[in-house]
């Protein structure tokens, strides 16, 4: 059974950076495509990032430059390097994990992803 637990959420001023967290237990595909995706307090879920088995990523113009994504595929772990917060990254963070390889374009869209975390909440104060 696949279990992603997201970690290292948590609250920072403007301007300062977190880092999240995202083991993998029970997911051998490693090799196939993972995300972040984020749901602002009263609005729909979003697409942040994504990173595919080879360790290319592509990001949101909302984040490019301010957040990184990265993974370690031997300890099963994804990141999400968020600096230079601002009050509107505050949302509630989301793993994501594929059990295939969707077209590139569909990468953005959450119903690809078959495995998903429990969230993590960051909140950014101005």
């Amino acid at each position: 059974q696949v279990q992603l637990v997201e970690s290292g959420g948590g609250s920072v001023q403007a301007g300062g950076s977190l880092r999240l967290s995202c083991a993998a237990s029970g997911y051998s595909r490693m090799r196939y495509p993972m995300a972040w995706f984020r749901q602002p307090p009263e609005k729909e879920r979003e697409w942040v990032a994504h990173i595919d088995g080879d360790g290319i990523a592509t990001y949101a113009d909302s984040v490019k430059g301010r957040f990184t994504i990265s993974r370690d595929n031997a300890k099963r772990t994804l990141f999400l390097q968020m600096d230079s917060l601002k009050p509107e990254d505050t949302a509630i963070y989301y793993c994501a994990a594929a059990s295939w390889t969707p077209e590139n374009r569909n990468l953005v869209v959450a119903g690809y992803y078959d495995y998903w975390g429990q969230g993590a909440q960051v909140t950014v104060s101005s």
